[in-house]
């Protein structure tokens, strides 16, 4: 599975730097010099890291093979990726990477199923999970302990104890 690391909004000067939008916490080890990384929406099927430089909260990229403004051009738009299974898993117990909680069923600590995890919102105060209920509308569940008590990836499950009225939304 492809997770996108970046996306190139557009070329910056006359040397074939792009502005990136970084999509990834970890931008020092994604966007080191000599990495390559997987490419959808357009472009070559790989673009490998020449140079990189932070701008303005963002990043300035080198390409190999990228050498002025008009090739820079064709990579705006273009989703920098790298594969799932490049990414080692986190440290901490307690930390999931979106595709690994995509996917899960949401069950009450009762084992009632209320939907199914479809996305993960990063919101400023808490991430939260977008849920697909039964009735096919949408909920969101604040991904925080007390919520969300259990988190179990091998049985394919996140256990969701939600305050009364948090699906009446």
């Amino acid at each position: 599975m492809l997770l996108t690391v970046g996306e190139i909004v557009r070329p910056h000067g006359i040397r074939g730097e792009v502005v990136v939008d970084v999509r990834t916490d970890e931008p020092e080890a994604r966007f080191a010099v000599g990495n390559t990384l997987a490419t959808e929406n357009g472009g070559p099927p790989s673009l490998t890291v020449a140079a990189v430089r932070p701008h303005q909260g963002r990043l300035l990229v080198s390409f190999e093979g990228v050498h002025d403004r008009d090739l820079a051009e064709q990579l705006r738009g273009v989703r920098l990726c790298v594969d799932s299974e490049q990414v080692p898993p986190p440290e901490d117990p307690d930390e999931f990477r979106d595709h690994e909680l995509i996917g899960l069923t949401a069950v009450t600590p009762a084992g009632e199923v209320v939907g199914e995890v479809t996305s993960i919102d990063h919101a400023p105060a808490s991430d939260l999970l977008v849920l697909r209920r039964p009735d096919g509308r949408s909920a969101l569940v604040p991904f925080v302990k007390a919520i969300v008590p259990e988190v179990d990836l091998s049985a394919g499950r996140v256990v969701v104890d939600p305050p009364a009225g948090l699906f009446d939304l």
